[in-house]
């Protein structure tokens, strides 16, 4: 008999939405792709020797987004750079995850501390990662999300039925009307959508490899924010992932030397300006002075 597991459920304010899925997301039951939440941009997704790849920005706030393209409960064992987000271990399947209810859309911003806060994701130099300051940094550069269908959960059990009672027809009547009102309506079975993959694959420039241009990136454990989170008893369907999602990332000058981006690629647009004239906040300037 299968126990149930307790997963941190993805009720994240101000960081959920019920959105279209994204462009350049990988996945099958669940959609992933990286936020670059400093630009506002989403993260172009890279095909190299079977692998996926994302460029990351040195110093910038990151979010990775996850969307259920299904129509049923699934849980997300989120990890970056081989730690558990939720719980700072060393990752493994059996550990909590993220639960989104169906066609859910979710950003995790960062390293969970408490129900009410997380330490922003951030890229940084492999030495300052959290993974390597932990001393765990053999694994540091790929996110991963090992995803888990949810058990068949039993029927609630029908309320009994009270004793019949002689009435007078009309109070009849108005009791079956209470009976029907109270009676819990059956519910219909979700149909199930899966939604394909899009299509993210660019073709890397293929060049002869070398060296790493500048340092590896990791992930930093960055300012603590507000993020808001329960619990909710979650059943897996089996103790093998359903899905494993690996998503690998790196500096963009790390990824054009290894042959990954094509040198001639232009580097996504960072967040345009509405008033580029008008670097400063300014207030209401003081009248002229009156000569005499």
């Amino acid at each position: 008999m299968k126990t149930p597991r307790l997963a941190l459920a993805a009720t994240l304010a101000a960081a959920t939405a019920w959105l279209a899925p994204p462009a350049h997301a990988v996945g099958r039951l669940i959609d992933v792709n990286v936020i670059d939440r400093d630009s506002g941009t989403q993260l172009p997704v890279y095909r190299h020797n079977g692998q996926w790849w994302v460029a990351g920005r040195p110093g910038a706030r990151y979010a990775v987004q996850v969307r259920n393209a299904t129509g049923e409960r699934v849980m997300g064992v989120m990890s970056v750079d081989g730690v558990n987000v939720i719980s700072g271990d060393t990752a493994s399947w059996d550990q909590s995850g993220y639960v989104l209810s169906r066609y859910q859309n979710a950003q995790i911003t960062g390293w969970r501390k408490s129900r009410d806060e997380v330490a922003a994701f951030h890229f940084t130099a492999l030495p300052h990662s959290y993974a390597a300051r932990t001393g765990r940094p053999d694994n540091v550069g790929v996110i991963g999300v090992a995803v888990f269908r949810e058990g068949d959960v039993p029927p609630p059990r029908p309320l009994p039925r009270p004793a019949p009672r002689y009435e007078s027809p009309a109070a009849g009547e108005r009791s079956a009307g209470v009976a029907r009102n109270q009676a819990s309506p059956s519910p219909s079975a979700s149909a199930r959508a899966e939604a394909a993959p899009a299509d993210a694959e660019v073709d890397a420039w293929q060049s002869q490899k070398s060296a790493p241009a500048t340092p590896r990136l990791g992930t930093g454990h960055g300012e603590r924010e507000a993020s808001y989170s329960g619990t909710t008893p979650f059943e897996r369907r089996s103790g093998q992932p359903d899905e494993v999602i690996t998503l690998r990332y790196d500096s963009r000058d790390n990824l054009v030397a290894m042959g990954i981006i094509p040198a001639y690629a232009p580097p996504p647009p960072g967040r345009p300006d509405a008033f580029p004239e008008s670097p400063d906040a300014r207030y209401v300037p003081d009248p002229p002075r009156r000569w005499r």
